[in-house]
């Protein structure tokens, strides 16, 4: 059979959503959830069965399993957790600005498919609640480099698991927010009204900017910090990041695997 023109695929795909990479569907997860027709009391209900969440509560338990019969000294455990508590918001601004939000992954045949799944469906469709949690195949190895080593050089092994322990904790506690901050509800508590409006920023308004998620002092300290969206002209690229139908001509591998460039505004694309 023919392949069909890259151009008319992509213009054909204009008033369709971008498709979905297939999740783990058992359960509450066998049907798509969107964060912006939900309650808090579902999300909750939905958030603790989703398996990625159960694996990275798990693995913490495990963690402190492994402090419990190694155990570090009480200052070496504690300076462990509030140094993995400490740099966990680094961590995650590095890779979503400089990675997640890279222009060079699609590029790569090899590397689009983890470029699409872990960012670009979330920007492509911000309240699906199945694309919006990381793969845990990015997310454990991801924390486990960012948190072991730090703890092994404060207290041997002991410390390294409940370093491991506490950044797996925090990333829950950051997907949490993270799911808050997409869901259709106004919070009654200024901190999460205050970076649930910073969040919608970067995702709304200007991608470049608002990279943290619970924590904002990166941003203020490398200058991509916008308190109110009129500070900012918007961004033409917020909700493809860039990979434009212009791209996929050149660099189809995104294209290829989502059916298409989508276009608009995903709430008017994302309505039924």
């Amino acid at each position: 059979m023919r392949r069909q023109r890259p151009g008319a695929r992509h213009d054909e795909s204009r008033t369709n959503a971008v498709k979905i990479s297939d999740t783990v569907k058992t359960g509450f997860w066998q049907k798509t959830h969107h964060l912006d027709r939900m309650t808090l009391r579902e999300l909750i209900h939905a958030y603790f069965q989703y398996p990625a969440i159960i694996l990275y509560l798990g693995l913490a338990a495990a963690a402190g399993g492994v402090w419990l019969w190694r155990p570090a000294p009480l200052i070496q455990t504690l300076a462990s957790i509030a140094l993995a508590v400490l740099v966990f918001p680094l961590a995650w601004y590095v890779l979503h600005r400089w990675v997640l939000h890279s222009q060079w992954m699609w590029k790569h045949k090899w590397l689009a498919p983890t470029w699409k799944r872990i960012h670009y469906d979330h920007h492509q469709d911000p309240n699906n609640l199945e694309v919006l949690f990381g793969s845990p195949l990015n997310v454990v190895p991801t924390v486990a480099i960012a948190t072991i080593p730090l703890g092994y050089m404060i207290g041997g092994t002991g410390a390294a698991a409940i370093a491991f322990g506490t950044g797996m904790i925090t990333t829950c506690v950051n997907e949490f927010f993270h799911c808050i901050q997409h869901l259709s509800y106004k919070p009654r508590y200024a901190w999460i009204a205050m970076i649930k409006q910073r969040h919608m920023a970067h995702h709304f308004h200007d991608e470049t900017g608002n990279f943290g998620i619970t924590n904002y002092w990166w941003d203020r300290l490398f200058g991509t910090l916008y308190e109110r969206i009129g500070d900012r002209k918007k961004s033409p690229t917020v909700f493809n990041l860039g990979y434009t139908a212009e791209v996929a001509e050149k660099y189809p591998y995104v294209a290829d695997l989502s059916g298409g460039v989508a276009t608009g505004h995903p709430r008017r694309r994302n309505k039924d």
